[in-house]
């Protein structure tokens, strides 16, 4: 989006990290968003604020990490912030499926066999993986996929593709107000 900070971008007058904290705030005993910049703006949302510790750019697994070194519950769930589609039933589904399989990780998919998809930051983690990824950040690893890979890990299928939309661009902001008419509904 040119530079801008997307969570803070405007849908239907509500930045999309407002509507993602609508979607997961019920599902969930706490929140914290992982920001690295406009903190004061982030601040405003009323949850905790973290940072990444990692120096250099390191993606979204930075994101997890920080927010692994500030989480004191047995799990962790991360989404981004420009999905402002959530399902309500994201964080059941994970549970069942990691527990279920006795997994590290629990991670969304979506479509079916030849146009399967993995979103990889749409997970819940067991929060004692920490030592594993900040071993990976630490040896130059940057792909969240590549380190899931090293864990137990289980893909959870979810039918509606369009949950999982991430806002890029000023044309997909566009693009969902049309789709939806309105702000995305909470459920």
């Amino acid at each position: 989006m040119g530079g801008v900070d997307k969570g803070l971008q405007l849908i239907n007058g509500q930045p999309m990290v407002q509507q993602v904290l609508d979607r997961l705030q019920p599902q969930v005993g706490k929140v914290l968003i992982n920001a690295n910049r406009h903190l004061d703006d982030y601040k405003g949302f009323g949850v905790p604020i973290c940072s990444d510790s990692i120096s250099g750019y390191a993606g979204p697994l930075a994101g997890i990490h920080a927010a692994l070194l500030q989480t004191n519950t047995a799990y962790l769930v991360s989404v981004p912030c420009d999905s402002p589609l959530l399902p309500n039933d994201l964080v059941s589904r994970l549970s069942v499926a990691l527990s279920e399989h006795q997994a590290d990780a629990a991670v969304v998919v979506t479509g079916n066999t030849e146009q399967r998809q993995r979103h990889p930051v749409f997970l819940m983690l067991k929060s004692d993986v920490r030592t594993s990824l900040e071993h990976y950040l630490n040896t130059g690893g940057r792909k969240v996929d590549d380190w899931l890979a090293s864990l137990n890990c289980v893909d959870v299928p979810f039918e509606d593709e369009t949950a999982f939309t991430n806002v890029n661009t000023p044309e997909d902001i566009q693009a969902l107000i049309t789709t939806t008419g309105s702000r995305p509904p909470p459920g």
